[in-house]
């Protein structure tokens, strides 16, 4: 199953090797697109948040566009792109690509025999075959989403040509909550990015602080949920022909995919299970006002922004429940040597104390990623101007749709 079938994208790299790359293709001619401008400041975003390890002290995440762009426009071609590690130099013989000199110090290889439970490490040296459980983390390390990032800065590109923006916040971290915004701000990363650990609250952002302290302070993590918000979608986008084609499958999918995501819901989401129908439905309004609607609103949005797989044209809400990092720094929890199956402790390896802040901003890019998709499969074309007409011609069939039967 593809969940993205016009706008596909691949990622390729390790943690600690030269660089992670990425592969989009299914992009329109004519997007303006400037690595400094659109992707460079998404990929600082992610960096950000309170929590976070040494790495982000190193690495200073730029893309370098590789193709698909040409005099400041995307050409239709395949779009790639590089994001150098850093860090890259102190690995240089432990993730080199040539076989190891018989002669070089093993420990100058960073071999991992102790398999950290709640991540990837075990699963994936049964699965491939290995025993050194860096062929295995190196991969699936959550570094690999600053190549998500860029594409979905290429992604919310594309969607801002046509008025839609994706923003997102953190409703937890821990057992700290913040309390739901009465109404959210006209732009929602400026007035989120604004703070440590990208709350709408700031009378608990202290206590978040305080709580991812104490987590470090005990050598343990902390997770929590963050919330991605979609504003001025259209009606339309998705589809309740195929169980495939239903958006809010697809991105469900897309956040689940995000390393530590365990939970994901759409607008109520669980909180619907405990509501009577009545208190749960979205009341269908008359507008006098365009929308992109075709002049029908809801009064409310438990929907998040869905009704049957497709978009309603209200704001689309999803959230993503991301569990504490797998690596303990002190608590180590009990696992196994690979090399003889005695009982010993996890390993720790170079990692956050919390990181949903900046799950978030991946969150996001994983949003705009899918939206993009629907987007582009609604309102298809091979260029910008091509499309334009296309959902210029749909908006302006809602508006005659809203006042009356065709």
């Amino acid at each position: 199953m593809s969940f993205l079938r016009l706008l596909r994208f691949h990622t390729a790299g390790e943690s600690h090797g030269r660089g992670l790359t990425a592969l989009m293709e299914g992009l329109p001619s004519g997007l303006s697109l400037q690595m400094e401008r659109d992707v460079d400041p998404e990929l600082a975003r992610r960096q950000g948040g309170y929590g976070r390890g040494r790495r982000m002290q190193i690495e200073q995440d730029r893309a370098e566009l590789l193709s698909g762009v040409r005099l400041g426009e995307t050409l239709g071609s395949p779009l790639s792109m590089i994001v150098w590690n850093r860090d890259w130099e102190n690995w240089t013989t432990a993730m080199g690509h040539l076989p190891p000199d018989p002669d070089e110090n093993p420990k100058a290889l960073r071999p991992m025999y102790l398999p950290r439970p709640g991540h990837a490490d075990l699963v994936g040296v049964l699965k491939y075959a290995r025993r050194d459980t860096r062929d295995i983390l190196e991969r699936a390390s959550a570094r690999e989403t600053a190549a998500r990032v860029a594409c979905g800065a290429v992604a919310k590109r594309l969607l801002g040509e046509f008025g839609i923006q994706v923003g997102s916040f953190v409703r937890s971290i821990g057992d700290v909550r913040a309390r739901d915004p009465e109404e959210l701000p006209e732009d929602l990363n400026a007035v989120t990015d604004a703070s440590p650990v990208r709350t709408l609250d700031p009378d608990v952002a202290d206590a978040m602080i305080r709580a991812i302290d104490q987590a470090r302070e005990d050598g343990d993590t902390l997770g929590g949920v963050f919330e991605v918000v979609a504003t001025g979608v259209p009606v339309g986008l998705g589809s309740h022909i195929s169980w495939d084609r239903k958006l809010d499958g697809r991105l469900g999918a897309a956040i689940l995919s995000i390393q530590a995501i365990k939970g994901v819901e759409v607008g109520l989401g669980f909180e619907a299970a405990r509501r009577l129908g009545s208190r749960v439905h979205d009341p269908i309004v008359r507008e006098d006002a365009e929308t992109r609607a075709g002049g029908f609103v809801r009064s409310s949005n438990g929907a998040g922004g869905l009704e049957g797989g497709v978009t309603t044209g209200e704001p689309l809400v999803v959230r993503g429940a991301m569990k504490p990092i797998s690596t303990l720094l002190k608590r180590r929890l009990p696992s196994v040597d690979l090399r003889d199956g005695s009982a010993r402790e996890a390993a720790t390896e170079r990692s956050d104390v919390c990181a949903v802040p900046a799950a978030a901003v991946v969150g996001e890019a994983m949003v705009a990623l899918v939206l993009a998709d629907a987007f582009l499969e609604k309102f298809g074309g091979d260029s910008m101007e091509e499309i334009r007409r296309n959902f210029d011609g749909y908006l302006s069939y809602l508006s005659e749709r809203g006042w009356g039967e065709r």
